[in-house]
C-alpha cells in the first residue's frame, strides 16, 4: 500500500459517549416512487444522522416538486444541480456538507433501522487510518419484497486485502450500505463522475490503494432494491464497464519485469465474460443496442489482441467468438443457447476451457 500521512481520523468511541457526526447523502433523479421509502428509513434510525442532503441531480419539474412536498414532513436538506449521474450527484453532496464520516444511500433502497449505528460502533477505535466500513445486506425487488438476506459474501472476499482481488473480481462494496471517512474519501477526490455504473469499485479500490484501511460487518444494514429501471439494466453499465475496464488498463499497465501481467490474469478473466455476454443476449433479443456492444466486443478485442503478453490460444478463442458473434442471427444464437445445454457439448467445452 501507498505510504501516507497518517492524520488523524475523528473516533468514534468518543469517552463523552456522543455520537459522531454522520451526514446521509440521497442522489435523487426522477425518483418520486422511491424516495419516501428511503428518507423515511433514514429518520427511523436507532443513532440518528446529523444531516441529510437529498441532490436532486437535474430531475423532471413535477419529480422535484414531489421532493418538496416530503421535505416539508422530514427535515432533509434539497440540493439542486443538472444531471451528472449518481457518482457527481454524491460528489455534489458530500460537498456541501461537513460531518466527518459519509453515508449513501440510492433512491430506491432503504436503510434497516440499525444501520448507521452498526456502522459507526463498528469502526476500530485504535484505527487512525479509517477509510471505509461497510456489511452486507438483504436482496429486494421493487416493491422492497425480500429476496435473499445476505448477498455480497456469496460474490467475493471480506474485508478487501489484496489489490489482485480487487482487479479480478467486482468488490460488491455497496455505498448503500458503507460508511467513508471524509478524509479518505477527499484524498483520492471523491467519485469518477464519467461512470454511471461502476463508480463504487472505482472509489473504495483508490481508497485501498492510498493505504486506507477498511472494514467489514457480517450483518445485513441495508434493502438493496432491484427492478429494470436500475442501471444494473440499462446500456449504462455496460457503457460504464468498458470505461472501468480502460481506466484500470491505464492505472494497473503489465510489468514484465515483476511477472505481473494484469491484462490476462485479472482484468480478461473478470471482464471478457461480460462483454461477450452482453453481445450474445443483444442478438438474442435483436435489442437496439446491438450494435454498441458489439462495438465494445470489438475495441476490447483489439486491446487483447495487441497484448504481448496473451497467450495465442486466449488470443484465438477471442476471435472465433468475435467472428462467429458478428455473424449470427437471433434464431442461431437461440439454437447455439440450446445446443450449449445438451451434456455432449457441455463435454466439449470442458474439453475446450482446458
Amino acid at each position: 500500500m501507498t505510504t501516507m500521512n497518517a492524520s488523524l481520523v475523528p473516533n468514534p468511541a468518543d469517552p463523552s459517549g456522543i455520537p459522531p457526526d454522520v451526514v446521509v447523502i440521497i442522489p435523487f433523479y426522477n425518483g418520486a416512487d422511491f424516495i419516501e421509502r428511503s428518507v423515511r428509513s433514514v429518520f427511523e434510525q436507532s443513532m440518528p444522522a446529523s444531516e441529510v442532503i437529498v441532490v436532486n441531480d437535474g430531475s423532471r419539474p413535477e419529480e422535484r416538486a414531489a421532493l418538496d412536498a416530503l421535505a416539508a414532513r422530514y427535515p432533509f436538506r434539497i440540493l439542486d444541480k443538472e444531471n451528472g449521474g449518481q457518482g457527481s450527484a454524491r460528489n455534489a453532496g458530500v460537498a456541501a456538507s461537513s460531518a466527518p464520516f459519509i453515508c449513501f444511500l440510492d433512491q430506491d433502497d432503504f436503510y434497516l433501522p440499525n444501520h448507521i449505528e452498526t456502522l459507526v460502533t463498528s469502526i476500530p477505535a485504535d484505527d487512525r487510518l479509517f477509510g471505509y466500513i461497510y456489511a452486507d445486506l438483504y436482496e429486494a425487488d421493487g416493491d422492497g419484497n425480500v429476496i435473499r438476506t445476505g448477498v455480497i459474501k456469496e460474490h467475493s472476499t471480506h474485508p478487501k486485502r489484496s489489490i489482485f482481488d480487487l482487479l479480478r473480481n467486482d468488490m460488491f462494496v455497496l455505498p448503500s450500505a458503507a460508511l467513508v471517512s471524509r478524509k479518505a474519501f477527499d484524498a483520492v477526490g471523491g467519485f469518477d463522475p464519467q461512470f454511471m455504473g461502476y463508480e463504487d469499485d472505482d472509489l473504495f479500490l483508490r481508497i485501498f490503494r492510498k493505504g486506507y484501511s477498511n472494514h467489514f460487518v457480517d450483518k445485513a444494514v441495508t434493502v438493496w432494491c432491484i427492478h429494470t429501471a436500475s442501471t444494473s439494466f440499462s446500456i449504462r453499465m455496460l457503457r460504464s464497464r468498458f470505461k472501468y475496464f480502460k481506466k484500470l488498463l491505464q492505472m494497473f499497465p503489465d510489468e514484465h519485469q515483476r511477472g505481473r501481467y494484469y491484462l490476462r490474469e485479472y482484468l480478461m478473466p473478470r471482464f471478457q465474460v461480460f462483454f461477450v455476454n452482453e453481445v450474445i443476449e443483444a442478438i438474442k433479443k435483436d435489442d437496439q443496442y446491438r450494435d454498441e456492444m458489439s462495438a465494445v466486443l470489438d475495441e476490447y478485442a483489439a486491446v487483447v489482441f495487441a497484448n504481448p503478453y496473451v497467450g495465442r490460444k486466449k488470443k484465438l478463442r477471442l476471435w472465433i467468438t468475435v467472428f462467429l458473434l458478428r455473424h449470427s442471427t437471433p434464431g442461431i444464437i437461440r439454437f447455439i443457447g440450446a445446443l450449449t445445454r445438451l451434456p455432449i457439448i457441455r463435454n466439449l467445452r470442458k474439453v475446450y476451457k482446458s
